[in-house]
């Protein structure tokens, strides 16, 4: 179901555009349109808000397009979109935005859950990562070759992961690349072998909904959202949306709209923490 949830706002969005083809320009409909474009992790998130916010209020539309924090960043400093979505904090040499956070999420290794496997060191994470160890056996597990499924550059949830490591990007050896977190647990859930990192909201809601993927401690602390929500999870992250000056008009009303009590249990449905009123 979360895959048509993530689908169906950008099919409906696609059905408008086909039918403002058909009429001629009109800037009284670009006043009432926003792009938003960038993080996968938060993209199901804001497809969920921007429909509340569409139902609420006549004639407006929002468009979610996904692609990576990095991809956010660069399209809100160009003017490519209004708003950008980005899972982690702004860099020092991001400060030219300005970043309302909308939620708050975790980064957790994953397993497929017939993997004996129940925890991993810091150390055999890395030394997986790298290629040091190779086989599950080594770790007490089956007789089984590791497959190490790492995401795409531009990805936040990469450059969180690598830092808390201390890896260099350079010395992760991956046997597959993939880019959003739907498409990292659907190659661990369909890999008994694999091992991969993704948003903990978007891993729990699996979870919950009987995918085969088991989340594994990370320094000892359980990688659950609420742990993320206690402050104890260990890589845990802002989730933000980002525009190039100070919001103004409808652009600033959405922002509220996904930072209010309104949106609450969007957030909470999505397995992520909401911002405090």
């Amino acid at each position: 179901m979360r895959q048509l949830h993530r689908f169906l706002p950008f099919s409906i969005g696609a059905l408008l555009l086909l039918s403002a083809c058909d009429k001629p320009p009109n800037s009284a409909n670009a006043a009432n349109k926003l792009v938003v474009t960038g993080s996968s992790t938060v993209a199901p998130l804001l497809s969920e808000i921007a429909k509340r916010y569409e139902a609420n209020h006549a004639g407006v539309r929002i468009d979610v397009q996904t692609g990576g924090s990095s991809r956010g960043i660069a399209d809100a400093r160009q003017g490519v979109a209004q708003i950008g979505m980005v899972s982690r904090s702004l860099k020092s040499t991001e400060n030219d935005l300005q970043a309302f956070m909308i939620a708050k999420d975790g980064i957790a290794v994953i397993l497929h859950e017939q993997n004996p496997v129940a925890k991993l060191s810091n150390q055999q994470i890395v030394e997986i990562y790298t290629k040091q160890i190779t086989n599950w056996q080594q770790l007490g597990g089956r007789d089984a070759p590791i497959t190490v499924v790492h995401k795409a550059a531009g990805r936040s949830t990469l450059e969180l992961f690598v830092s808390h490591f201390k890896l260099k990007p350079t010395a992760v050896k991956p046997d597959v690349i993939i880019g959003d977190n739907e498409q990292g647990i659907k190659t661990v859930a369909g890999n008994p072998n694999a091992i991969g990192y993704v948003s903990i909201g978007t891993a729990e809601y699996s979870v919950k909904h009987q995918v085969p993927v088991k989340l594994i401690p990370l320094d000892g602390v359980a990688a659950s959202i609420a742990n993320v929500q206690n402050g104890k999870f260990p890589l845990a992250r802002s989730l933000n949306l980002v525009t190039k000056s100070a919001p103004q008009g409808f652009q600033k009303e959405f922002i509220d709209f996904a930072r209010s009590k309104e949106v609450r249990d969007l957030v909470q449905a999505q397995y992520f923490v909401p911002v405090q009123p």
